[in-house]
């Protein structure tokens, strides 16, 4: 059920999210205290161009980094991994469907959580479940 009032902030989302990540299983929550989470309004024109978007709604999330299975001690000294997480489209997929803020929040964070591990989709459904 949605209430009425004030939007939730970007640092409202950002503390979902932050519960999602905390109730990861283990291994897994071991190996994200690394990785930045940042709320942002919308992608930025040169992600979204770079990634072939139109619609600055259609992006919920993004990760950028090295994927976990393709790093090596080569990769250090670089930038760490993020994953942003664009607050109005988010906002816009929760307005228009029938999921819980905090289900759809927990669903974008573990699909990009997943792509830091290296996950599979089929991968990333299984630990969004244990998430859960």
């Amino acid at each position: 059920m949605r209430r009425h009032g004030a939007p939730p902030s970007a640092a409202e989302l950002e503390a979902i999210a932050r519960r999602v990540l905390e109730r990861l299983p283990r291994p897994f929550a071991d190996h994200v205290g690394q990785v930045v989470l940042q709320v942002e309004e919308f992608a930025d024109e040169a992600t979204l161009r770079s990634l072939g978007i139109d619609e600055p709604f259609d992006l919920t999330g993004l990760y950028e980094g090295l994927p976990l299975t393709e790093k090596s001690v080569e990769h250090s000294g670089t930038l760490p991994d993020r994953v942003r997480l664009f607050r109005r489209p988010i906002l816009d997929e929760w307005a228009t469907g029938d999921d819980s803020l905090e289900r759809l929040v927990a669903h974008v964070v573990i699909h990009e959580i997943g792509h830091h591990f290296g996950f599979s989709d089929e991968d990333m459904h299984a630990l969004e479940e244990g998430a859960a």
